[in-house]
């Protein structure tokens, strides 16, 4: 019965979703049924893209789980800006940024910390996540302060914002080079002789074909549900009172990263911290030097040109969420207490977003 109660529940609000849209449901219902699809198509996307890792091997492996786990917010972004929502791509970015940093780290140290007292893992690797999380708020930061203290015509803003985006990705296609290839074995994560078995160290329960068709049509699931979303966002955070920073930093950012939530907290539950901490903090990497930019090459495709300038509110929550995560990382190891500090912090900001 288990067994087919999730795929029959990912089928079930799939379908709804779509009847909700096509009907011109309510928003506040398409809203909520599109939502608790996402979470479930989000799902089913990372049991696929963790199967079809086993198949790609473990460096490989890992770098498909962070794009693909991110695939949601992608599209949702793709979606928004397609309708000219820059606002709320850029909060919904910075949601990302901040969830990752903050609350899935944060859920993850404290609920591993209530089982391991103390969890270790590569320092070295936290040294360089530490360094690459410094890289991209420099990133955010200089473009706003530079366009904000002197004026410049709208192509130069284009411009500048192309130039920075380009060389992010760059940045972080090398970085996938130092860290899955010549220092692979220098970033590899502590193994602990009471670690238990990961969820993708026995064989996957579908083939290699079958993992691949499985992960083309999640990922395009995702987009239907996505586009379903965003239609009835205008509505409901208007009928709610909710401004657009606040729906995009923390509503979209939450319904995206859910399967990343629970991801993360079930490996630090099983001693994997270091698997865990790379979620969280290589997520938020990958959301900041290579979907960020890529966005901004996309809405010029789209012919809705979208500069790199956040507002003083994001950069304050990217920055925050930067510091106090680089802090408790530095060290290599976490407890509990550390956990919980990083989910105060998210909802010291989430509860300033809401204000706004």
């Amino acid at each position: 019965m288990k067994k087919y109660l999730s795929p029959g529940l990912l089928v079930l609000f799939f379908v709804l979703s779509a009847i909700g849209h096509y009907a011109h449901w309510s928003a506040t219902l398409e809203f909520i049924i599109s939502a608790v699809a996402v979470i479930f198509v989000a799902g089913f996307l990372g049991k696929a893209t963790e199967s079809v890792a086993h198949y790609a091997g473990q460096r490989l492996g890992g770098f498909l789980n962070a794009t693909f786990g991110n695939a949601a917010e992608l599209i949702i972004a793709i979606m928004l800006i397609r309708e000219a929502k820059f606002d709320m791509v850029k909060a919904s970015i910075t949601g990302s940024i901040i969830g990752n940093l903050l609350l899935v780290l944060g859920l993850s140290l404290f609920a591993g910390g209530l089982k391991y007292k103390v969890q270790k893992y590569n320092v070295s690797l936290a040294g360089m996540n530490g360094s690459l999380m410094i890289v991209a708020i420099i990133a955010l930061f200089v473009p706003a302060i530079f366009l904000n203290t002197h004026v410049l015509h709208e192509e130069d803003r284009n411009v500048l914002s192309l130039v920075v985006a380009g060389v992010l990705i760059v940045a972080y296609i090398l970085w996938l080079i130092f860290s899955m290839i010549t220092h692979k074995n220098y970033l590899a994560d502590v193994t602990e002789s009471e670690d238990q078995e990961l969820p993708h160290e026995h064989e996957p329960t579908w083939s290699k074909k079958r993992s691949i068709m499985y992960l083309v049509v999640a990922t395009v699931m995702v987009a239907f549900v996505s586009e379903w979303l965003v239609h009835s966002l205008d509505t409901f955070s208007t009928k709610f009172g909710l401004s657009e920073i606040f729906v995009g930093a923390f509503v979209v950012a939450i319904v995206g990263n859910a399967a990343e939530h629970s991801a993360a907290i079930l490996l630090a539950m099983k001693n994997k911290i270091g698997a865990a901490v790379e979620i969280a903090v290589g997520s938020s990497l990958q959301i900041a030097l290579f979907v960020a930019p890529v966005l901004i090459f996309v809405s010029h495709l789209f012919g809705k040109p979208m500069d790199i300038v956040f507002t003083v509110i994001e950069l304050a929550a990217i920055g925050v969420a930067v510091f106090i995560a680089k802090s408790i990382t530095q060290d290599g190891q976490t407890n509990w207490y550390e956990g919980l500090l990083l989910i105060a912090v998210y909802c010291i900001l989430g509860f300033s977003f809401y204000l706004v």
